[in-house]
């Protein structure tokens, strides 16, 4: 019994589930090896309704709430953490794009999104960091009817295979800081731009990668949000993508441990089911728990949202907790599945997805200055 999940959403996870594990789990480990998005899975997860669903119907989404969101999200993490990004990324950019994009520029992506045509990036990070996010140095210049691009962004999702990516730039002084940051939708062909991509530890179906941007143009009504104001007013989004990461990352807990207590219960040693010593049951069973107790948590981020009430703590407290705990499922299921855990295959693959978002999209550091700000006041926490 889930408190937040009524029957519709219970059967929504399951239909969700038959789909990802008829179609999406049998190529999980050869779109690893093959670094290849597998773009007919894609158009049909938008066929199902499966990406951005809780974007308004106007916008080609299925008016559902970010609930029913978070749990499609889960169920396509659960049988390739890679292959949810799509996911992942369709709701953070279609909500920037229906919020804050102007309805002839962004309706048409929004279609295309959602129907598993297209694919957005989000281009934030740089070369000199990335947790001091408002401190850009790539440049935005407004002219004409017109903005003009120049700079680097790095360790960008799908950086070699979107279609289009939103990109924050500084249009004001370099002293601006948030406050001199805009947002561009950039479609991925335009002159001037370049990409490449890196040879990454894990979420290898989806890649990371380097934009270059040297004077490329669009228009002025590509604009996301105000001038000068992108950054305050576009990053409020990330909120709900960080209670997603949360259940995404969980859900491959929640199959490795299913796994593993499926394992344990088979494999024989000393005459005994390695279940029954308490070296072995004890941690599945600690961990067990905390992954209960760390879903409940996003789920409640994404009810609250729901809601329309505050969640940017609980939101930071998904994207700090769940990736660390999520490494440590798996691995701790890696470990007492022995050698062949530790050879190539799904449990090493799961623990090589999950790692990265320790690192990407807001660090456990960040996140506790988010919570620590939202409880003390920005005033005892400056920095």
């Amino acid at each position: 019994m889930n408190p937040y999940l009524d029957d519709d959403l219970v059967a929504l996870g399951d239909h969700a589930r038959r789909f990802a594990t008829e179609r999406i789990a049998p190529g999980f480990q050869e779109r690893d090896r093959t670094r290849v998005l597998d773009r007919t899975l894609m158009r049909e997860m938008g066929s199902m309704g499966f990406i951005a669903p809780e974007l308004p119907e106007a916008f080609g989404g299925q008016g559902m709430g970010c609930l029913a969101t978070g749990v499609i999200h889960e169920e396509i993490a659960r049988a390739d953490l890679s292959l949810s990004y799509i996911n992942l990324l369709a709701s953070l950019n279609g909500q920037i794009l229906s919020e804050h994009g102007r309805p002839d520029v962004a309706r048409p992506w929004l279609d295309r999104l959602t129907k598993g045509e297209a694919l957005l990036a989000i281009a934030l990070t740089e070369p000199r960091g990335g947790s001091d996010a408002a401190n850009l140095q790539l440049r935005i210049e407004h002219v004409g009817d017109e903005y003009v691009i120049n700079g680097e962004k790095t360790s960008i999702s799908a950086a070699d295979q979107a279609d289009a990516v939103v990109v924050f730039g500084r249009t004001g002084t370099p002293e601006s800081g948030a406050h001199g940051v805009t947002a561009l939708l950039v479609p991925a062909e335009v002159p001037g731009l370049t990409r490449s991509r890196f040879d990454c530890h894990g979420q290898r179906a989806i890649g990371r990668g380097s934009l270059f941007f040297e004077n490329v143009r669009v228009p002025a009504s590509h604009r996301l949000g105000d001038e000068n104001k992108g950054f305050v007013q576009v990053m409020q989004g990330f909120d709900f993508s960080r209670a997603l990461i949360g259940l995404q990352v969980l859900a491959v807990a929640r199959v490795a441990l299913e796994e593993t207590w499926k394992w344990v219960t088979e494999r024989q040693a000393f005459g005994q089911p390695l279940s029954a010593f308490q070296g072995v049951s004890h941690p599945l069973a600690d961990l067990d728990t905390q992954v209960e107790a760390a879903r409940l948590l996003c789920l409640q981020a994404l009810w609250l949202k729901d809601k329309g009430a505050p969640h940017s703590a609980e939101a930071a407290m998904c994207k700090w907790w769940a990736p660390k705990l999520a490494y440590d499922v798996v691995h701790q299921c890696l470990l007492l599945h022995g050698h062949g855990g530790y050879d190539r295959g799904v449990m090493e693959q799961r623990l090589r997805d999950v790692l990265g978002f320790q690192i990407g999209d807001g660090t456990a550091q960040i996140m506790k200055t988010i919570i620590a700000r939202t409880r003390a006041g920005r005033r005892a926490v400056p920095a």
